[in-house]
C-alpha cells in the first residue's frame, strides 16, 4: 500500500499495449556552456530553441498555455541520466545532471510516446480516476529532485480532470484508494513532441 508521500517523477515501466519496455533511449546534447537547472531521473524534458535538452518548467495542466514543451510544442520525453567528462578527465555516467556542468554532456531520454510510466499521485486516487487526465502537482525545477539519489521528487495531481492535460492515467500500480496512489500514465498526444504537429 502507498501510505506515504514519496514521489519519484516518472519511471518507464512498459508500453501501453502491455509489451515490456526494453530500456531504449535516445541521446541528445545538453548545452555545452551549461544549463542553470539540475536534471533529475524521471523529469520531463524538452528540446529548447537552441536545439538542446532542457527541463520542462510548466505543469502540463493545460495543453495550450501550460503544455510541457512550452508554446504548445510538447515535451520530447523523460530524462533517465547523462554522461560527461568531469574535471579530472573521467567519464561519468550520472543519474542526474548537475546544474552548470559544461562540455559535451549527453542526455539519455525515453522518447517513445507509447511508454507507460509509473508515478505517484499527490493524494488518493479511486478506481474512477482510470482514464482521466492528470499533470504535475507543482512545476518541475532545479530543486524538484534529490542530489543524493539523483531522482525526481515530482508527483502528479490527484485532482484529475477530463479536459486536456499532459498525462492520461492508464492503470494502477498500488491499490486504488491508497492514501498516495501509484498509477501508470502515458503522455497525451499534444503533450509529446512526436505526436504533435507543431514545431519549435
Amino acid at each position: 500500500m502507498a501510505t506515504t508521500a514519496a514521489p519519484y517523477g516518472l519511471r518507464p515501466i512498459n508500453r501501453i499495449d502491455g509489451t515490456p519496455y526494453a530500456g531504449a533511449t535516445s541521446q541528445f546534447l545538453i548545452n555545452p556552456a551549461g544549463t542553470g537547472t539540475n536534471l533529475f531521473y524521471g523529469q520531463v524534458v524538452l528540446i529548447n530553441a537552441a536545439g538542446y535538452i532542457a527541463l520542462s518548467t510548466t505543469d502540463g495542466s493545460d495543453i495550450t498555455t501550460n503544455n510541457l514543451g512550452g508554446s504548445g510544442v510538447g515535451a520530447i520525453g523523460v530524462f533517465v541520466g547523462c554522461s560527461y567528462i568531469n574535471a579530472q578527465g573521467q567519464q561519468i555516467y550520472g543519474q542526474y545532471y548537475p546544474s552548470g556542468t559544461t562540455g559535451v554532456v549527453t542526455a539519455y531520454v525515453v522518447t517513445d510516446p507509447n511508454v507507460a510510466f509509473q508515478a505517484q499521485l499527490s493524494g488518493s486516487g479511486a478506481q474512477t480516476v482510470l482514464g482521466t487526465n492528470t499533470f504535475f502537482t507543482a512545476v518541475q525545477s532545479t530543486s524538484t529532485g534529490s542530489t543524493q539519489t539523483g531522482n525526481s521528487t515530482s508527483s502528479l495531481t490527484a485532482t484529475v480532470q477530463t479536459t486536456a492535460a499532459a498525462f492520461r492515467i492508464v492503470g494502477f500500480v498500488s491499490t486504488p484508494g491508497d492514501a498516495y496512489t501509484d498509477v501508470l500514465v502515458k503522455f497525451n498526444p499534444s503533450a509529446h513532441s512526436f505526436t504533435n504537429n507543431v514545431g519549435l
